[in-house]
């Protein structure tokens, strides 16, 4: 792990439910409390250097990656509910580190797509068609968003859910992991 906040984020996540830390400055319960402290972070890329355009393009997605935790987990929580939310930018690199401990892309997506067969299957789904598990709304384009503006600004990301993991940079690659996230580890490097 590269830094604090990607260790915290991962054991915040890989927890048993009782040993989650809900007193984190990192934690944010709701939706409204992940937005007050999303909407602070263009003014501190831009004190700390950053163009205002990425700066924003950034927000956005956080905004994206975040309120589809809130969205699609709406009264299914398994355990613990809200997200995970840090980042850090020193002038030259930074790092944006979510998760949220819901039900995960495949299972989300399950709910539009019955027949899915694997967290695998699921990302690559979730982030080249325009699909969501809000059948009833126009919607499924946020992580279409997300990868087009990774590629666009020559920015980093994984996404874990399930055994799935997805890399963007340059291209997309979906790997089968070891390891079985319940619910979203995001980590976007910019």
């Amino acid at each position: 792990m590269e830094n604090l906040q990607e260790k915290l984020a991962y054991e915040w996540i890989t927890a048993e439910a009782g040993n989650v830390d809900v007193a984190s400055d990192f934690y944010c319960a709701t939706r409204d409390i992940f937005e007050a402290r999303n909407d602070k972070m263009p003014d501190y890329l831009i004190e700390k250097g950053m163009d205002d355009g990425l700066a924003y393009m950034i927000y956005s997605m956080a905004g994206e990656l975040g309120n589809n935790s809130f969205d699609h987990n709406l009264g299914n929580w398994p355990d613990i509910p809200g997200i995970f939310y840090a980042y850090n930018y020193d002038g030259e690199k930074g790092f944006l580190m979510m998760a949220d401990r819901g039900i995960g892309v495949w299972n989300s997506l399950k709910k539009a797509v019955p027949d899915l067969k694997s967290d695998c299957e699921a990302l690559e789904l979730a982030f080249t068609k325009k699909i969501s598990s809000r059948i009833l709304e126009n919607r499924g384009n946020g992580l279409k968003f997300v990868k087009n503006n990774i590629f666009d600004k020559n920015l980093f990301m994984e996404f874990r859910t399930g055994n799935a993991k997805v890399s963007l940079n340059h291209e997309m690659k979906i790997i089968e992991t070891d390891e079985d996230i319940k619910g979203c580890l995001i980590i976007l490097k910019f």
